[in-house]
């Protein structure tokens, strides 16, 4: 099936992409960056380190170190 009667025969752009399909990806694809915003004030981003691979032990260090070279 060539390009233009793929257009014809379903929701696509002009560009040829499956209009439908991105919809389903989309769908699928998890929270948006606005439903994490407000997942994340809801919840004031607590119970989130499960979804970090920062070691806070190594943060916690090198603030410690930072400060002491600032005094």
């Amino acid at each position: 099936m060539d390009q233009n009667n793929q257009q014809d025969s379903g929701n696509f752009t002009v560009a040829g992409t499956d209009i439908d399909e991105v919809k389903k990806l989309n769908a699928n694809s998890g929270m948006s960056y606005n439903e994490v915003k407000e997942w994340l004030a809801k919840t004031g981003g607590k119970n989130t380190s499960v979804y970090s691979d920062t070691d806070t032990e190594t943060v916690k260090i090198e603030n410690q170190r930072r400060l002491k070279k600032k005094e």
